[in-house]
């Protein structure tokens, strides 16, 4: 059945009600997410914000079937306007690739919902079909690229699943003279804690990022970091191991404040300085070279 339509930019997320005791739906979805108030919940029946798989909405007191297919809108009540804005770099029938700022949400979670980049390209383009290829941390900044055609994604995902597609990335953190440049860091990153950040740890490598250096300055040097993996935090975590944090990191090499416990990767006042700077790939269309730059630039 198709999906219901997007409200302010933002999809309908899909729940299959797992089996439990429950006599409503309304109580098996309070039962299933416990951190969202009841309340919200008869809200959202109240607005016509949950449906079944063929799209019918439902009533507070519609009947708990196991199984069944549940439509509902995630929503942040008087979530704010966030004062970035993104740059619109390419658009054709297949791509679309975004210079985003720091501090904008790729896709929605946490406290985000309406205000990511996903939900404003929704709005702008009005295509519920647009998806991220790949996705860059709250903190970061620079290049995303968005499917927007489903009959060539799977074409476009292949070049991040191959490794076939060249992303370069600068950062600003301390210097590093007692090391020689180029260099690659080879580890094992795995999740730590809190669940939100990764580490590195003893075993067979999974995470490769090539570094070289551009700019060095008494206080700071520019890198260039080259991920071959994409593993989560990976730039982050393997700079920070070297002995030089990004600079405006609150996560590494420790958590800095307490309050990310509960927004995860909120941008600090000074952003993250790591930047997306380009994507190079050959289309898997027509056999074009591609090449995107980011027009931002870090604080050196």
């Amino acid at each position: 059945m198709p999906a219901p339509p997007p409200i302010d930019g933002v999809s309908a997320s899909r729940f299959q009600l797992p089996p439990g005791p429950w006599a409503t739906v309304l109580e098996a979805l309070c039962a299933c997410f416990p951190r969202v108030e009841r309340d919200v919940w008869a809200s959202r029946f109240a607005r016509g914000r949950v449906s079944d798989a063929a799209g019918a909405v439902l009533r507070g007191d519609a009947p708990y079937r196991v199984g069944a297919e549940i439509h509902y809108y995630r929503e942040v009540v008087d979530e704010p306007r966030l004062a970035v804005e993104e740059t619109i770099l390419h658009v054709d029938a297949d791509l679309i690739v975004v210079d985003k700022p720091h501090g904008l949400p790729v896709v929605p979670g946490g406290g985000h919902v309406a205000e990511t980049l996903l939900a404003r390209l929704v709005r702008r383009f009005g295509d519920i079909g647009i998806v991220p290829l790949h996705r860059l941390d709250r903190a970061t900044a620079g290049l995303v690229l968005f499917s927007a055609n489903p009959a060539t994604r799977a074409r476009y995902q292949a070049l991040f699943r191959e490794r076939a597609i060249a992303k370069r990335y600068e950062a600003i953190a301390p210097p590093l003279p007692m090391l020689a440049f180029p260099l690659e860091r080879h580890t094992r990153v795995v999740r730590g804690e809190p669940f939100f950040r990764m580490r590195e740890t003893a075993g067979e490598a999974n995470a490769l990022t090539r570094i070289d250096v551009t700019e060095r300055s008494a206080d700071a040097w520019c890198y260039a970091l080259e991920p071959v993996t994409g593993r989560k935090h990976q730039l982050r975590v393997h700079m920070a191991a070297l002995g030089a944090p990004i600079l405006g990191d609150p996560l590494y090499p420790m958590l800095r404040d307490a309050g990310l416990l509960d927004a995860g990767d909120d941008a600090p006042e000074c952003p993250l300085q790591l930047l997306a700077r380009s994507l190079a790939f050959v289309d898997p269309l027509d056999g074009r070279h591609r090449r995107f730059e980011s027009g931002l630039s870090l604080r050196m």
